[in-house]
Parts: structure tokens; sequence; C-alpha cells
């Protein structure tokens, strides 16, 4: 018997840096342009460029700015999520109602400004919480050592202790991913996100293996990392059909469906 195809490829984890292009809409219309050859649905962006690692309150603004730009031809195409600092949490307490609730974004992203173990990131996690809107998470694992913000899936795994009843995203499964599965395997709240390391065997079937499948995200990391790449991860995994297509669109929708719902956003399940 034929397998059903895989399609319905929603990308959890895109950026417009290393897209080529010189504006926000140019830089979008690239990625939707490579997103059509690689058959994916929908793109999830975050962040602006040049990245900045611990931004001021003004150039959270400035990049959530570059993102809802690139957002605003394509929404048919493409969700966002609002950039956001536990170094600055009331500004970003206000992103998150520009963007999220009184904008079109549906998510927020923190990267790598502050350990997300510090106590400083709960009114963000709750404000988001409130609004039903996803929270990924930078997560690495360096041999060299981290950043000084930057962090670990053993920090998000004492986020998730503090917000049982909140899903979180794990972002790269912490770069190091046979450490990273094993580290958040007993938070059930926080689901992993495939995107930005080497197409290695074994990754994906690990995952789904410690995890169940409902827990594990596809993502690219594009434009660091190609769709084809990243896509490979989950194509050539020896999984049951119905996994690939959970991991590949299935979790990331049924994620967003509150917020999608609440915001009567039509889409199919």
């Amino acid at each position: 018997m034929t397998e059903p195809p895989l399609d319905r490829i929603w990308d959890l984890h895109c950026h417009l840096a290393g897209v080529p292009g010189r504006t926000p809409d140019e830089l979008m219309a690239a990625l939707v342009a490579r997103a059509d050859r690689m058959g994916i649905e929908r793109l999830i962006v975050f962040m602006g460029y040049p990245m900045v690692a611990d931004p001021s309150p003004d150039e959270l603004r400035r990049q959530n700015d570059q993102v809802l730009q690139a957002l605003s031809h394509w929404h048919d195409r493409a969700f966002g999520f609002a950039y956001v600092s536990p170094n600055h949490v009331e500004a970003s307490l206000r992103e998150i109602d520009r963007c999220v609730r009184d904008g079109p974004m549906v998510g927020i992203k923190l990267w790598v400004a502050r350990r997300c173990a510090d106590p400083a990131v709960d009114p963000i996690i709750a404000r988001a919480r409130e609004l039903r809107a996803a929270i990924y998470q930078h997560t690495w694992n360096k041999s060299g050592g981290n950043d000084p913000g930057e962090s670990r899936p053993e920090d998000l795994v004492a986020l998730a202790d503090r917000h049982p009843d909140t899903p979180l995203i794990c972002g790269h499964t912490g770069g190091n991913w046979e450490l990273g599965i094993r580290t958040v395997r007993s938070s059930a709240n926080i689901s992993t996100d495939l995107a930005g390391s080497d197409p290695t065997a074994g990754f994906v079937e690990m995952a789904v293996r410690e995890l169940g499948a409902r827990r594990v995200i596809y993502g690219s990391d594009v434009g660091g990392r190609g769709f084809a790449s990243q896509l490979a991860k989950v194509r050539s995994a020896a999984l049951p059909a119905a996994d690939r297509r959970a991991i590949l669109g299935g979790n990331l929708r049924a994620m967003l469906a509150p917020i999608l719902r609440a915001k009567g956003v039509a889409f199919e399940p």
C-alpha cells in the first residue's frame, strides 16, 4: 500500500537574516519562493536583521517591525513570533501586546540575552500564556561553553517546572540532541525543535522513541540552514507515516490552534 503524501508542512523556525534581499518584503518573497520549491505550506518567522543577542527595547521593536512588514503581504503563508528579552521585561510585555494581542503574531521568541532558568522571564511567559501564544526558547550545549545568557535544555526544564501547564519549545533540541532529548524527557510540557543541526541519522528516531512523536516539531532555521537538509531529517527517518505527518506540521498546527482560533484565522487542522 502506498503511503499518503507527506504534505501540509509547517516550518516552525525561519529567519529573515541570511536570505537574499534588501528589504523585509524582498526577503520574505525569497523565503516563500524557496518554500514553494520544497512544498512547505506555512512558515513561522521571527527576529529581524542583523540579529542582536542582547537587544535594547528599541531594537526589539525595530526587529519586530521588520517581521510585521515581511508578513504584511503573506498572511496566507506565514505567521510571526515576537522577539522579546527578559533583560527588558516591561518593553517585552509591550511588544507582546502590540504584536500578538493587537497584531498578527502568534508566539514569542526568546534568544540568548538571559538564561531562561532566571525567574526574570516569568512575567513574559505568563503574558504569552494568557494570550495562548506559542513560546520558543533557543537552547544549546556548546562544547567550549555557552555564551553568558545562552540557555541550555536544563534551563528550560527549570522554566517548565515553574510553569507546568504552559507548553514550551526547546529550540534546536539543545544542539547536542542526544543530551537535549534526555534532559527534557521528563518535562511533558516541553516539545523539541529539530532545526539547525546537521541531518544526522538517528536524531528524529531517538526523539520519537524517548519523547513520543507528538513532542517533536520540524523546523529548518532557514536562512542559517536550508529547507532541504532539515526536511531530510524527517523524511529519511525510519518512522510510521502518521508520525512523520505529525512532526512535519500536525504538531505545530495543534499547538497554534487555540491562538489561531481566537484570532479568527481560518486553517485546516
